[in-house]
């Protein structure tokens, strides 16, 4: 029988490496070079290019119109794309701005450049649009000839056609149809508030440039046409008004500018409005810029700066408030539209600008316009103050606000917790242990089925005046709150109790004065921040003894260990054992000084074992909660020490004191 040949392993050698040629990269991985959701943005790429025209003066309309068919037509009224014989490429211009990557007319960006400032860079975008599409047809009207051709995927399918234009027509600029081809993209149709909202902002940033959009099918037309900028679109785009005037302003370079090419610079509109979602649009060369950039640093940078200066020059700012960009920036609604001659974008979709330039060129001419508009309108001015201070608190207290720590996604119970083996919450109990060595004790003389231990070390904190967002901040109190499985939370506030993972949290602490003490911090905590839980009668206490008395054997009865909460049940047993017939003396006492000097089978006998122990549920008894919570605050508040002394003063006399 004839052995099996392993398969022989794939040849990596020079045949291996393949060149793709001309748009196959685009056909093969068109996420890079657009975007893959729907054809819209490759519908923008030839939009930018009629904006172009518009930006560099040769322009003053552009059309849209969507058909039935599917396909999308953009008209332009500029130059027309030149469709001589390139000179080197020995192929028509119009054939290679189309076909060829890298191919287009924003590289020559010196003076006498055909676009100075432009949005296309890359000489990448039309020619994505024409790979991503089954069909496209191009024509270009130009110095009295027009020319049309047709490509199909990206290739040539009818070839270039020049004819004269008719007698008396004097039509400039082109018009490009694209059919998207669907296999591409997620979804083939257009989102129409994105492609309307993109060609109002082109109207917009081009004042006097008119921009029509035709629905064939809907039968709808749309027209935009903006004399006033930025200042009337931002002010139609707002949610709801400014609480101070818009601050308006633009600055460009001229020939002498020792930093910046001639022309390039920024105009930009912000408001500043107290609540709604701030309205935030940048643009570069006409490009919207969806994920801002530096220009936008630019703009935020000179905002802060002249604030700042500002609130400084005025004395405004409160001692321990430190500002920060984000706080003048808040509440700011803006739209800017920046110049830039040679623009740097992360990517081919140009959703965000990288120029490191652009920073200092916006705001060395935002904070002047600003700083200047502050002083000549000091209340506005304070009032924006107002706001920004107002943001600076806010973001500090909350920066102070301290989260559950948490592992993979749920919060990691505390190391020190012993656990019990049950899930069952209704018989579950977590004893709250004050000190160590108590815990330990605790830990051996248990019910491991049912009964958990959290030893707690020293004094816990007094949370009467702590806030919420910053219990977190003790150790002792988050390891209690991820131990219960419950959120601290509020007396009006609707917990989920789902989490509960005991049915009983019992204090337990040394019989004490300490001890009564470490009692009172942790009833104050779960009724200032767990109030549902003494509600729903989760909280209990536990009573260890603090005396026990050793009863010698009399007559028949054998040798007793009796326990004694207190005084008061001490004086009752050794009643009852003289009644008993035991002489004076003849039985041992012994105080407890603190759990941790209890054995492992004498706390279980005393404290946990639910048959013979003692346990108090915590209750409001007969008071309202607003009444309980006077008093307590009488005795837990930081400034009631004065209400305190009363308190001790009018019923000193009846309290017996454990020195």
């Amino acid at each position: 029988m004839a052995t099996k040949q392993p398969p022989t392993p794939p040849q990596y050698s020079e045949g291996s490496i393949r060149v793709l040629k001309g748009l196959e990269p685009v056909k093969q991985r068109p996420g890079m070079y657009t975007r893959t959701d729907n054809p819209l943005h490759i519908i923008q790429e030839v939009l930018d290019n009629a904006a172009d025209e518009a930006l560099a003066g040769h322009g003053k309309k552009i059309g849209v119109t969507l058909h039935s068919d599917g396909s999308v037509s953009i008209e332009d009224d500029g130059r027309g794309i030149p469709f001589g014989m390139h000179p080197e490429e020995k192929a028509p211009v119009i054939e290679l701005v189309f076909t060829r990557l890298h191919a287009g007319g924003k590289f020559d960006k010196g003076s006498g450049g055909a676009y100075s400032f432009s949005g296309g860079l890359h000489g990448v975008g039309v020619s994505v649009t024409n790979a991503l599409a089954k069909r496209m047809e191009a024509t270009s009207h130009r110095e009295g000839q027009v020319a049309h051709l047709v490509f199909s995927g990206g290739d040539v399918v009818e070839k270039l056609t020049t004819r004269k234009q008719a007698a008396g027509d004097r039509k400039q600029g082109t018009t490009v149809r694209v059919w998207p081809d669907a296999k591409y993209f997620e979804s083939s149709a257009l989102p129409m508030n994105e492609l309307v909202h993109l060609l109002r902002s082109k109207a917009v940033l081009m004042p006097g440039v008119s921009v029509t959009l035709i629905n064939e099918k809907t039968k709808d037309t749309q027209h935009w046409l903006y004399k006033g900028g930025l200042r009337d679109y931002l002010m139609q785009t707002l949610h709801g008004d400014p609480v101070i005037p818009l601050f308006e302003g633009e600055g460009f370079a001229d020939s002498n500018h020792d930093s910046f090419a001639e022309g390039e610079g920024a105009s930009w509109a912000v408001a500043f409005t107290e609540d709604g979602q701030p309205v935030r649009e940048s643009y570069v060369n006409l490009i919207p810029t969806s994920a801002g950039g530096t220009h936008d640093s630019g703009l935020r940078d000179g905002l802060f700066n002249a604030v700042k200066s500002f609130i400084e020059l005025h004395a405004l700012l409160p001692k321990g408030v430190k500002l920060l960009p984000e706080d003048v920036f808040a509440r700011a609604s803006y739209v800017l539209s920046a110049k830039v001659l040679d623009p740097q974008f992360q990517g081919q979709i140009k959703e965000r600008l990288n120029s490191r330039d652009a920073v200092r060129l916006v705001s060395s001419y935002v904070r002047p316009t600003m700083e200047l508009w502050l002083n000549q309108h000091v209340e506005y001015g304070k009032k924006l103050a107002e706001l920004a201070i107002k943001a600076a608190q806010t973001r500090q207290k909350a920066g102070q606000k301290v989260e559950k720590r948490k592992g993979s996604g749920v919060a990691v119970l505390p190391g020190k917790l012993t656990d019990c083996e049950s899930k069952d919450i209704a018989h579950n109990e977590v004893f709250l242990v004050e000190g160590d060595s108590a815990g330990g004790s605790a830990k051996m003389g248990r019910d491991k089925e049912s009964q958990a231990i959290l030893p707690l070390r020293g004094k816990v904190l007094n949370t009467w005046e702590v806030e919420r967002d910053r219990l977190f901040a003790n150790n002792e109190i988050h390891d209690i709150s991820v131990a219960i499985g419950v959120d601290p939370h509020g007396p009006h506030d609707t917990p989920d109790l789902s989490g509960l993972r005991y049915g009983k949290v019992c204090i337990l602490s040394d019989a004490d004065v300490d001890g009564s003490h470490i009692q009172v911090l942790l009833l104050t905590l779960f009724f200032r921040h767990f109030p549902k839980l003494i509600e729903a009668g989760h909280v209990f206490v536990a009573r260890p003894p603090l005396f026990r008395v050793d009863a010698p054997a009399r007559g028949k009865k054998p040798a007793t260990k009796v326990y004694a909460l207190d005084e008061g049940e001490l004086t009752a047993i050794l009643d009852k054992l003289r009644k008993d017939g035991v002489a004076e003396g003849k039985w041992s006492i012994s105080r407890f000084k603190g759990l941790g000097e209890m054995s492992a089978e004498q706390l279980w006998d005393t404290t946990l074992n639910p048959d013979t122990r003692r346990l108090m549920p915590v209750q409001l008894g007969l008071l309202d909660f607003a009444t309980t919570e006077g008093l307590i605050t009488q005795l837990m508040g930081k400034g009631e020490a004065a209400a305190r002394r009363e308190l001790m003063e009018l019923h000193g006399d009846s309290i017996e004191i454990d020195v």
